[in-house]
């Protein structure tokens, strides 16, 4: 075998690259590329200009010496496993406020710069969609320790104004006005919003729409702790019980 047979055959296991996934890179076929590296075949010249280009390695290393391990890993690092011309899928990059950025984002919401300069999550949603990530910093959307809690993650979808009627009541919203930026549900009146929370000791507030200068409604949500899920379904499950109780009673 000869040195590029074996200084190929390295390079894939270092780069965990099958035969055919090397092949594709160069345009070779599998069975080709088997024959350089058992050292049946001799690659021509350009092909070995293409592999040491592509890898970052010296023609004259590749050819001349067995490469170690060592060396390739100092070599080029972002190899795909695929060929070049893959079509990679791109997440949707989205901003996101936080409790120390909040303050600002009232007075720089329509500022491109800032928006840059925020914090961004990356999720597999339509990227041609404007979404926002919200960090909720209060209590207003808990009730009977259920809801949202301070530091959980919501992720709104941005609603054009003359969308904002059609929406559904009871949607989960984050809306921002001259003075405030409000997480809460949403309700129609006319040519209002009342922007309700959950907690039962927290005021209604409303606004024309006219005055709410962005909504985002929420559509994916990240919880800092794991819901209680099971104690939900043990309620239902009481309420279930107590039901057919109440039936056997009354046909009893």
């Amino acid at each position: 075998m000869s040195f590029f047979g074996k200084n190929i055959k390295k390079i894939r296991s270092v780069k965990s690259l099958s035969q055919q996934a090397f092949a594709e890179l160069f345009d070779l076929k599998r069975g080709t590329l088997g024959a350089y590296e058992e050292g049946r075949s001799e690659p021509k010249i350009d092909t070995i200009i293409k592999i040491a280009n592509y890898f970052s390695i010296e023609i004259d290393k590749l050819l001349t010496g067995e490469l170690t391990v060592n060396e390739l890993l100092k070599f080029k690092g972002d190899l795909t496993t695929y060929a070049q011309d893959i079509k990679r899928e791109q997440f949707a990059v989205i901003p996101c406020i936080t409790e120390s950025t909040s303050g600002e984002y009232i007075a720089l919401y329509d500022k491109s710069n800032f928006i840059k300069e925020l914090p961004t999550i990356q999720l597999p949603v339509n990227p041609a969609k404007e979404f926002r990530g919200y960090t909720v910093l209060n209590l207003e959307m808990t009730n009977h320790d259920q809801g949202f809690y301070p530091k959980d993650v919501v992720i709104g979808e941005k609603v054009p104004s003359d969308v904002i009627k059609k929406l559904n009541n009871g949607t989960l919203v984050v809306a921002l006005t001259d003075t405030k930026l409000i997480f809460r549900r949403l309700y129609i009146t006319k040519n209002s919003v009342v922007l309700r929370a959950d907690h039962k000791n927290i005021e209604d507030e409303e606004y024309l729409i006219s005055e709410i200068k962005e909504m985002w409604r929420v559509r994916y949500v990240f919880c800092k702790r794991i819901p209680e899920f099971a104690d939900g379904m043990e309620g239902k499950l009481q309420m279930i019980e107590q039901e057919l109780l109440r039936m056997k009673e009354k046909l009893g």
